[in-house]
């Protein structure tokens, strides 16, 4: 990899890593519903209108739309909003790569390896010693909500793996647009419309942002750039730059949000990395896996998948 595209290539992880920071300032803001309507809105309009029609049919832009942008995204904005610290939640969705491998078995037909199986153990280990953790600072209902994201994220993979689209950005776009409506009338319902108007009225640069930050640097250009990388490299070379990911979401959130690093976060860190390398990079039996760009909506391959 030319020394461009590895600054590039750290340069997403980091804009991911540090997507759980903004998020969790925009949440100071905003409803996590509403926010996450929002993000998506700003990421469809005016990119909708770029990146040409849809690359692969309507059915696989509505589902991972419906599964990735209103379950994982809202699941994951709930519990942030609940009490779930950002760092440990940039950690803990690395537990997506464990649900990818899990149900791409059942429907793809990709049976883990040994070596992937031990690995999904080792992650699942760092998923017990975070749950620890927070158990011992925070709510479990808020990590549950997280962990449960990472689950819709992970069947979001394979049915991005059974669209195989071949633009990644195109597909992210397109499906920024289906969880709007939805995720709008959840919010209306949940959170109400008075909360709601207050949040739009109140709304300042900070705010706006946020939104910026999470829709354009986060979707836009971070798939756009990791697309370009996977055009031009293998995916087994740009994956693993994915497991930066959560460094760089805990360190930005213990810079600029004061959020502790205990050591049982570390030692699940090390596990949960670690694990999610193993099993992500492990080679499977049965059904050849098809070529995807990721998607974080999206992304998976059979590989690491990164998390924003």
């Amino acid at each position: 990899m030319r020394p461009a595209h590895l600054v590039l290539a750290v340069l997403v992880a980091a804009v991911w890593g540090v997507n759980f920071t903004v998020i969790e300032i925009g949440l100071d803001h905003f409803p996590p519903l509403l926010f996450s309507a929002l993000r998506f809105l700003a990421a469809a309009v005016p990119a909708v209108f770029l990146v040409g029609r849809p690359k692969v049919a309507w059915r696989w832009i509505l589902a991972v739309g419906l599964v990735l942008g209103v379950a994982k995204f809202g699941l994951l904005f709930v519990g942030m909003d609940a009490g779930m610290p950002a760092g440990l939640s940039s950690l803990v969705l690395q537990i997506q790569a464990v649900f990818t491998a899990l149900f791409a078995a059942a429907a793809l037909g990709e049976r883990p390896s040994r070596l992937g199986v031990t690995g999904m153990a080792v992650a699942l280990a760092g998923i017990a010693v975070a749950a620890v953790d927070e158990g011992t600072t925070g709510p479990l209902t808020a990590f549950a909500l997280v962990v449960a994201a990472a689950a819709c994220w992970g069947a979001s993979n394979v049915l991005t793996r059974r669209a195989a689209p071949p633009d990644a950005l195109n597909f992210m776009v397109w499906v920024s647009t289906v969880p709007v409506l939805p995720l709008l009338l959840l919010s209306l319902w949940t959170e109400g419309p008075a909360r709601d108007l207050e949040a739009l009225r109140a709304l300042d640069r900070q705010g706006a942002g946020t939104i910026l930050y999470v829709a354009w640097i986060t979707t836009v250009f971070g798939f756009g750039a990791w697309g370009l990388l996977l055009r031009r490299h293998p995916a087994s070379t740009v994956a693993p730059f994915s497991l930066l990911v959560p460094v760089f979401g805990m360190t930005s959130a213990a810079l600029f949000l004061g959020e502790p690093v205990t050591p049982l976060r570390w030692c699940a860190a090390v596990l949960l990395v670690g694990g999610v390398a193993v099993t992500s990079l492990a080679p499977r039996r049965g059904a050849p896996a098809r070529r995807v760009d990721p998607d974080p909506a999206a992304a998976d391959r059979a590989e690491v998948t990164p998390s924003r």
